[in-house]
């Protein structure tokens, strides 16, 4: 959202035109941190009936680790050695080269399996860090690799790592006859393995994910007006879940799973609704003449944040859900819009504007301090990863519709584009339950 709020039927109704889309997405790293943790991860052993690995399991946690912009990979043209577990290393090889941890594994079939080994050592103390021997399956080589990359994060880190998770984001693309085809699209974390959710001919909107992973909730246009869905990200199935009147918008899961806040306009101005999936029933929480929009949930359930042009121009409120006690949060700036929490509650992401331009800012709850993040013109939907460190949101790269990442504390970015068109509406999925 970056108009008036008093705008946004009207913005629903006619979604900005993207070209040209495809689905698979790039990741390229823009800024890393300084003083990033030099390792050293060596390309897995194999032993298995065919020439090669069928995923190059040391390529997939190279990148992981590299892109998270914590960690410097040693090129694999500097090995002195490459050696496959802890008994075959030379720790001097790897002083030498100034690397102050190595990632040793081979993966090999058993049956119609696979096995995965690796051992993570600090070279300077020549010690095991950790290490794990993983059995999976073809499909879920990569998914493997991601989960590696997150116990190795989280042990050189001191915090959960998020490469095994997804990213749920919205493609358009024109045919040559310029009719408008919609994607709603899940991918992993990395860009790779991108599956449509749905393929629409009307404008898709709004994904968000539920608490564990296996269902998105998403506004579809496609009886002609917006209605609210979910869908099971694997098995394809959906239910409508709300038809009503005029707006029907914005779904936000509950933590436990049993909820959505919705907005309705049903009743005249668009107001928050909390809807029980168990039963059907509404509870209206905020009863305003302006327009009441985009809600998030706190992470112990019991109050939704929520932006609102009550006061002149949009800014962020919260409204407990038992007592329908209401309070502004922002007042930096004349624009603060579509929050969205860090799992610890401790944080609020939000698009500030000021002056015609709209950057992804943080706010410390408990202080109030806000920490612009970003510089470009046209930023959007911010979308936090579920260990809290980085942001995911939409913004505009030469024209073109791109999703770009920064972390917290804005010393990291990536941005992640389609070779062809453009990504909008992201969502960062939870950890799997």
């Amino acid at each position: 959202m970056r108009i008036a709020l008093k705008s946004l039927l009207a913005l629903i109704m006619s979604v900005s035109i993207w070209t040209n889309a495809q689905a698979a997405l790039t990741i390229e790293i823009t800024q890393g941190m300084e003083g990033a943790l030099p390792v050293a991860i060596v390309p897995f052993d194999w032993e298995g009936p065919l020439p090669e690995a069928p995923v190059d399991m040391a390529g997939v946690i190279t990148s992981d680790l590299y892109r998270s912009g914590r960690f410097a990979p040693l090129p694999e043209k500097d090995f002195l050695a490459r050696p496959h577990e802890g008994s075959q290393i030379n720790f001097t090889n790897w002083r030498i080269l100034d690397v102050d941890n190595l990632v040793v594994g081979r993966l090999r079939t058993v049956g119609d399996e696979y096995v995965v080994q690796f051992q993570l050592f600090d070279v300077f103390r020549t010690t095991q860090v950790t290490g794990y021997s993983i059995r999976t399956n073809e499909q879920n080589l990569r998914h493997t690799a991601h989960q590696i990359s997150d116990i190795i994060y989280e042990a050189l880190i001191g915090e959960p790592g998020a490469f095994a998770t997804r990213i749920a984001y919205v493609t358009e693309t024109r045919n040559a006859s310029g009719k408008r085809r919609y994607s709603l699209q899940v991918a992993d974390a990395d860009g790779f393995n991108p599956q449509p959710v749905l393929n629409s001919s009307q404008p898709l909107m709004s994904p968000s994910w539920s608490p564990d992973g296996k269902k998105l909730a998403y506004v579809s246009f496609e009886n002609g007006r917006p209605h609210i869905f979910i869908q099971n990200v694997r098995t394809g199935s959906r239910q409508l879940v709300s038809s009503h009147k005029g707006l029907n918008g914005a779904p936000a899961w509950s933590p436990d799973g049993r909820r959505l806040a919705i907005v309705l306009s049903k009743d005249g101005s668009p107001d928050i609704y909390i809807l029980n999936l168990d039963n059907n029933r509404l509870q209206r929480l905020t009863r305003s003449y302006a327009i009441d929009t985009e809600p998030a949930w706190t992470p112990d359930g019991r109050s939704i944040i929520f932006t609102s042009d009550r006061g002149g121009g949009p800014q962020i409120y919260r409204v407990g859900i038992a007592d329908g006690r209401e309070e502004r949060l922002t007042f930096e700036g004349p624009y603060n819009a579509r929050a969205s929490l860090s799992p610890d509650g401790q944080l609020l992401a939000m698009v500030h504007g000021d002056n015609g331009i709209y950057n992804i800012a943080v706010m410390e709850m408990d202080t109030g301090a806000l920490r612009v993040l970003t510089d470009a013109r046209l930023d959007e939907s911010p979308s936090f990863a579920p260990n809290g460190s980085m942001i995911l949101y939409a913004t505009e790269d030469r024209n073109r519709g791109v999703l770009q990442a920064v972390s917290v504390d804005g010393r990291v970015r990536q941005r992640l584009f389609l070779q062809q068109g453009d990504a909008r509406e992201p969502a960062w999925s939870p950890y799997d339950k």
